[in-house]
């Protein structure tokens, strides 16, 4: 075993303590090379070690099916044509119907993201929306309300890539978790035929609003159905529903806010 001056020992502790720095830094180099960086999910990235990241925020919104009452030319009627269906609030019946669905306030605003495109806002596509009433019945379809055309409406994106619909919350009918409709069109003028759109889905409503309105009045069908169905057990919703579930605010008295990004896949 050698022995060490003192001179000699300071300098092999000033070595020992340079190479533990120079260790310390590259482990935080190398962490934050790892870390996700910012931006759309549903894309990949590489970082500085040529690793490939996957973000999730972005991806593209699962299809769903349309249902039996889209009212979009594909299964009887076609709303998509009737002079006033381009509009905000969709609570009344248009056109030759006069009518307008009872329940608690809701307004809802999809958010259109190019999951292709770095989750950029698209501009100037259109969103067509429907939903059941309180009583879970479909205006022209339904029994009792085939003479209506309610809550059914089209807008156009604006430089957000946002709509807004005001609405009435949706009861919820036998077999279905409480939900509303949407299909995705180019534009305006596309937006007239279920055979000129891009995308198809439906956003889900959270149980705790679920059951806080299904207490109020007009509602009460509701509570039964709801208790028998869960976001599980659903048959659109069962693979999954975390990029479908609305970020929903507000309560009974002054009406609810409902929002959901809404990422499809636009190469352009």
């Amino acid at each position: 075993m050698h022995e060490h001056d003192d001179g000699g020992l300071q300098q092999d502790l000033k070595l020992i303590h340079t190479a533990m720095e120079r260790r310390t830094l590259l482990r935080l180099a190398v962490g934050a090379s790892l870390l996700p960086l910012v931006g759309c999910g549903g894309e990949e990235s590489t970082n500085g070690l040529g690793l490939t990241q996957d973000f999730a925020s972005c991806t593209t919104i699962p299809t769903e099916t349309a249902g039996p009452y889209p009212g979009d030319g594909s299964n009887g009627p076609n709303v998509l044509t009737q002079s006033g269906i381009v509009r905000s609030d969709i609570r009344s019946s248009v056109g030759p119907y006069t009518g307008t669905a009872g329940g608690i306030p809701l307004t809802v605003t999809l958010t259109l993201i190019n999951s292709a495109g770095s989750c950029a806002a698209l501009t100037g596509y259109a969103i067509y929306i429907w939903q059941c009433d309180r009583e879970g019945s479909y205006s022209l379809y339904s029994s009792g309300v085939t003479n209506q055309n309610y809550l059914r409406g089209v807008q156009a994106t604006n430089a957000q890539g946002q709509v807004t619909f005001t609405t009435i919350f949706p009861g919820c009918y036998s077999g279905r978790w409480p939900h509303i409709h949407f299909e995705i069109y180019p534009s305006l003028a596309s937006a007239t035929s279920a055979a000129n759109k891009l995308a198809t889905s439906q956003l889900a409503l959270p149980k705790a609003t679920c059951d806080a309105v299904y207490a109020t009045t007009g509602y009460s069908t509701s509570v039964t159905n709801l208790s028998r169905i869960s976001l599980s057990t659903d048959n659109v919703f069962r693979d999954g529903w975390t990029s479908q579930l609305a970020s929903v605010t507000g309560n009974t008295t002054s009406g609810y806010l409902a929002t959901l990004n809404v990422p499809i896949a636009v190469n352009r």
